[in-house]
């Protein structure tokens, strides 16, 4: 397989889903070997581990003290669609947020064409198994000769529950039944997320809000709470650079461990791009565990 790029530049704009404000992106055809790179301004932004400043409730990027946050749905698309190389600029510091899935993202990609690069793509191959996490919220990936992510969500709200999902990489499976699924968030933590400065752009158009008896505004899926945590991983994993060859098991996770487990995997194939001790500072102090796979007490899988 060959590295791929878009044809020409495209362009899209909209709501940050945290911020609030109106931002605008231009998405343009990159170099081989470029990956995918986000600009604000003349401050180019790898989006790589060692760029990562935060992950509360979305993937923010940044260098030189600018940001970019919300990626993670723009990413997906790429993965999802095997583009590898693009060039990003920012008027802003969020990626627009759409309808609160990457199906938007997958239009633009689409509209623009994709383009065989020379160079060839390659895969990251994971050497032994590892876990990050707790025993209520974890992520492990073992060896395996094929992708696969293995994801159940529990929850004791009784619109969600209990909810497994396998998905196999496949663009056409993505894009019909993973990218169109909505980032979500319950009703009662809204007013306080948006004293912390988060979900101030959030509307019934860009998520699922759920209220007490269920989503005030429906589901696509009925399971698109756990497509949407498929979808997230799937952009946070983006941020190797590579396709990674593995089987990942997920219970519970969410952004902060879709980082530990990417820096995780980053150590161990050797593609740290500054010291092991400077990415987990940039993890604020939360600890990068890695070890033998051990079976996780109550995981179901249906």
């Amino acid at each position: 397989m060959h590295q791929r790029t878009i044809r020409k530049p495209v362009s899209f704009e909209g709501v940050g889903l945290h911020s609030g404000k109106r931002v605008r992106i231009v998405v343009s055809p990159a170099s081989p070997d470029n990956g995918i790179v986000f600009r604000v301004g003349d401050v180019a932004i790898p989006a790589g581990p060692e760029s990562v400043v935060d992950w509360h409730y979305a993937t923010t990027v940044g260098k030189n003290g600018s940001r970019v946050q919300t990626v993670e749905h723009l990413m997906a698309a790429a993965a999802g669609l095997g583009i590898d190389n693009l060039d990003v600029q920012v008027d802003g510091a969020e990626i627009p947020a759409g309808d609160g899935s990457a199906r938007p993202f997958v239009a633009l990609l689409m509209g623009a064409g994709r383009a065989e690069q020379a160079a060839r793509r390659r895969t990251i191959t994971i050497p032994y198994p590892l876990r990050v996490g707790t025993d209520h919220r974890w992520l492990s990936i073992v060896p395996s000769s094929t992708a696969r992510i293995t994801y159940t969500l529990d929850n004791d709200h009784p619109a969600i529950g209990t909810q497994t999902l396998v998905y196999v990489p496949n663009e056409r499976i993505f894009a019909e039944e993973f990218a169109p699924a909505r980032t979500y968030g319950f009703l009662k933590d809204v007013g306080q997320m948006r004293k912390n400065g988060l979900a101030r752009g959030g509307s019934l158009d860009n998520a699922v809000v759920v209220g007490k008896r269920g989503p005030i505004n429906g589901l696509r899926y009925q399971d698109e709470f756990v497509r949407h945590k498929v979808l997230d991983l799937i952009g946070d994993l983006a941020l190797l650079g590579r396709p990674v060859v593995g089987h990942v098991t997920a219970h519970n996770a969410g952004h902060d461990l879709n980082y530990q487990l990417v820096v995780a995997i980053q150590r161990a194939v050797g593609l740290e791009r500054r010291p092991v001790g400077a990415a987990l500072r940039v993890a604020r102090g939360e600890p990068v565990r890695t070890e033998a796979f051990l079976p996780s007490p109550g995981l179901a899988v249906t």
